[in-house]
């Protein structure tokens, strides 16, 4: 009797905890579908769905949003410093704002500024090269954060160049995700503390104050050096990103310099990350950039599961939505939700030039095979889905009219919409604009363009496998 007691009080422990779940999915539910899926789950399944969803299932990162508001005057402070700055552009009534120029502004709580030079970098050998050179030439301070760093030849370079400059008495902040860094030695970041960095893991992982939750990952890819010069893309810190130059398979990505006062908005970016992740709040460059080396717009716009809205998903629709000839974008991932997918289709069905560039090669075979399922309903409103041919491409990238570019770190694919911290450079110039023009025309012309045949002809073992594979697109 006491052993069927046990068990009884076991069951009902399970089902209550089940039922404390379900409450929060239906206070914070993002997607419809997403919230019925784990309600049912844990309705008939408990036992294992309960673990599952206290490992994944959460759609806001409350941590996060914690220590947002426990740091918020501070970050506050530095934010309406720099939207006073000569080179922010503030006023609504500003020539150079459209509406949908402000809502990207109001999603990234900063303002454009002006008087900023970017350099394209395509690929890994250029943006290591400008990435070392500076970190080589910082003469204060050296902030980095990044998705995947490993102790291969790339990541032994850095960590060469950190500790010369440690030395000199250059100051380093290092921070990297430790699920994208899961195979990082503790022997390189204890190394790199020994010579006097500062670093820290962001995760949600610290038990101490019960925020455990495996799903949210920080996919920024950061470098700033003394505030003045910053970098942003789809590259991170291994030997990978080389891809031919490493004698491995073509591996095509985009990067982006930036120098000039919009760098400032990546450093805002960096230390609300910091803050979460040490608990710190480092005393960095804030100054007003004068002598600004070029006249591009750009405005840095970070997103994330700790923001009010789903910042990432109004980017995207924002850009689709808005497109007057043509959004071409750029992806290694293509697994749109229902509302982003229906703005392609009636993107395209009023007559703007939409393109999908993906990789015909994927690092992740079930994402490669979703795709496959969008194929149909997209070619006949008229999107036009490419697949890159030599090796596998990985920039984030798009291409709004002749109007506006964005490069950055966000995937077309639910974890970057709702679950992953990211961030993306937006530019206005339009020289910067045709260097993005020309570059994403090179790379279609090295892509085959897909037809609803590419779907229909294969066999039907594959197109259930492919459909059955979208049904967990939330989850992708």
């Amino acid at each position: 009797m006491p052993e069927f007691s046990l068990i009884a009080v076991i069951v009902a422990l399970v089902y209550v905890a089940s039922l404390m779940c379900i409450y929060r999915i239906l206070m914070t539910y993002r997607t419809a579908q997403g919230a019925l899926a784990w309600v049912f789950a844990l309705l008939a399944l408990p036992w294992i769905t309960l673990p599952l969803f206290l490992l994944i299932g959460r759609s806001r990162f409350g941590g996060y949003i914690k220590a947002r508001r426990m740091g918020d005057d501070a970050l506050t402070n530095l934010l309406n410093r720099f939207e006073q700055q000569e080179t922010s552009l503030r006023s609504p009534a500003h020539h150079h704002f459209s509406d949908e120029l402000q809502v990207l502004s109001k999603l990234a709580r900063q303002p454009f500024t002006d008087g900023n030079h970017s350099t394209l970098l395509r690929d890994g050998e250029a943006t290591f090269d400008a990435l070392f050179d500076c970190m080589e030439n910082a003469q204060h301070y050296i902030l980095l954060e990044f998705y995947i760093v490993r102790s291969d030849r790339v990541g032994q370079r850095i960590k060469s160049i950190l500790e010369r400059k440690l030395a000199e008495g250059v100051n380093v902040w290092f921070l990297h995700d430790n699920i994208g860094s899961f195979g990082l030695p503790r022997k390189y970041i204890r190394e790199l503390t020994q010579a006097g960095a500062h670093t820290a893991a962001f995760d949600d992982g610290n038990v101490r104050r019960w925020r455990f939750q495996m799903n949210f990952r920080n996919h920024r890819k950061i470098l700033v050096c003394d505030g003045k010069v910053g970098f942003v893309g789809g590259i991170n810190l291994a030997d990978e990103y080389l891809g031919a130059a490493m004698e491995q398979e073509p591996w095509r990505d985009t990067h982006c310099r930036i120098e000039g006062p919009a760098v400032t908005g990546l450093q805002l970016a960096w230390l609300e990350d910091w803050n979460w992740a040490s608990d710190t709040f480092p005393e960095l460059n804030w100054a007003p950039h004068h002598n600004t080396p070029g006249d591009e717009r750009i405005l840095i716009l970070p997103t994330g599961p700790a923001d009010s809205w789903e910042s990432c998903t109004l980017f995207f629709l924002n850009c689709i939505n808005n497109a007057r000839e043509r959004v071409w974008i750029a992806s290694p991932y293509f697994v749109p939700d229902v509302q982003v997918m229906n703005a392609l289709q009636l993107a395209a069905l009023r007559g703007i030039d939409v393109r999908i560039l993906i990789p015909e090669k994927s690092d992740s075979r079930i994402i490669g095979l979703a795709a496959y399922s969008y194929l149909v309903q997209a070619c006949q409103a008229g999107i036009q889905i490419y697949r890159y041919q030599p090796g596998f491409m990985h920039q984030k990238v798009i291409l709004v009219d002749d109007r506006y570019t964005a490069v950055g770190t966000a995937n077309l694919d639910n974890r970057s919409m709702r679950l992953n911290f990211e961030i993306t450079a937006i530019n206005t110039s339009g020289k910067f604009v045709e260097e993005v023009d020309a570059m994403l025309t090179e790379d279609f012309k090295q892509s085959h363009l897909m037809d609803e045949r590419d779907y229909r002809d294969r066999s039907l073992a594959f197109r259930i496998t492919c459909r059955a594979i979208r049904l967990a697109a939330p989850l992708l």
